[in-house]
């Protein structure tokens, strides 16, 4: 078996990137397309308007982002926070990637407070895509690169 050299972790903000989404959306690790009824389920389940994140707010994000993966020691080889998703892409630490990406969406989420946001930032949940590989690690960092 490989070993794992990092990862690619994915998160959207609030109602932003919807099951259904025309540009596609993944469900359980798998990349779907667009499926209008589904689409407008989820439209009608929203509770709050969707959050888009400002230039301001995006700095502001990624620097809490930052500084949390110091208490981690994780080296984040790339990252881009954009108005409705965040792509970082992570070397390996021995922590459970469920608790370093709720600990990096708090992050974020703490300081967008502090500077007076009210709201929900983020949707529940993210998606992670392995790298056993220094190859698959530097086409993560690539693809993230794009975003910024």
């Amino acid at each position: 078996m490989n070993q794992t050299v990092g990862y690619l972790l994915t998160w959207t903000t609030y109602g932003t990137w919807l099951q259904g989404e025309k540009k596609g959306f993944v469900k359980d690790g798998e990349i779907l397309g667009e499926n209008f009824a589904l689409k407008t389920e989820c439209e009608k389940k929203l509770k709050n308007s969707p959050t888009h994140l400002r230039r301001k707010d995006r700095e502001i994000v990624q620097e809490a982002i930052l500084e949390a993966a110091k208490r981690f020691k994780q080296n984040i080889r790339a990252i881009a926070v954009c108005s409705n998703h965040v792509h970082m892409v992570c070397e390996y630490v021995d922590v459970p990637i469920n608790v370093l990406t709720g600990y990096y969406k708090n992050a974020g989420r703490k300081a967008l407070e502090k500077i007076g946001y009210e709201g929900k930032v983020w949707t529940r949940g993210y998606d992670k895509r392995f790298c056993f590989s220094e190859d698959e690690l530097d086409a993560r960092i690539n693809y993230v690169r794009k975003h910024q």
